[in-house]
């Protein structure tokens, strides 16, 4: 019969790995998959999908986010006792986390806010937001590296 405990540090795990996998799995698509494909629309109708599909990515990233946070921070105190003795890979894929989650939120409240409220929406917002998830997606990609890498069996 499986522990308290060991079904609590599971379901935080479960929890943690599935926000992980929406937000670096979106990214991955927006990115790989959708940006490519917008080419074949004219400007008008590729910025409204760009911004529909940026509207629902954020939302869900609102959520996926901060799930990932707290949960890998449960983790922390439930396995470890806390932050003083944490593996140098979880140490770094925590690290990678906040930075990400304050990329997104520059996202979110500065690039993404000037798009939404621009009378004529530019390129070069959408190129900038673009890049910027570029980004979190390279740190997504490492923090992932760095968990698995640190995992002990």
């Amino acid at each position: 019969m499986m522990s308290s405990l060991v079904l609590l540090r599971n379901s935080l795990l479960a929890v943690h790995f599935l926000a992980a996998t929406v937000w670096v799995g979106g990214m991955f698509y927006a990115v790989v998959v959708l940006r490519p494909a917008l080419n074949v629309l004219e400007a008008a109708p590729r910025l409204q999908l760009h911004m529909n599909t940026l509207k629902r990515f954020f939302l869900v990233v609102w959520h996926a986010m901060p799930l990932m946070l707290l949960t890998g921070w449960a983790m922390v105190f439930s396995a470890w006792g806390g932050f003083a003795s944490l593996p140098p890979s979880i140490n770094a894929m925590q690290g990678i986390a906040v930075v990400m989650a304050a990329v997104f939120v520059y996202v979110f409240f500065g690039p993404w806010q000037r798009l939404r409220r621009a009378i004529r929406p530019g390129a070069d917002v959408i190129a900038r937001i673009r890049m910027l998830i570029v980004v979190n997606l390279v740190l997504g990609a490492l923090a992932i590296t760095a968990g698995s890498l640190g995992h002990q069996w």
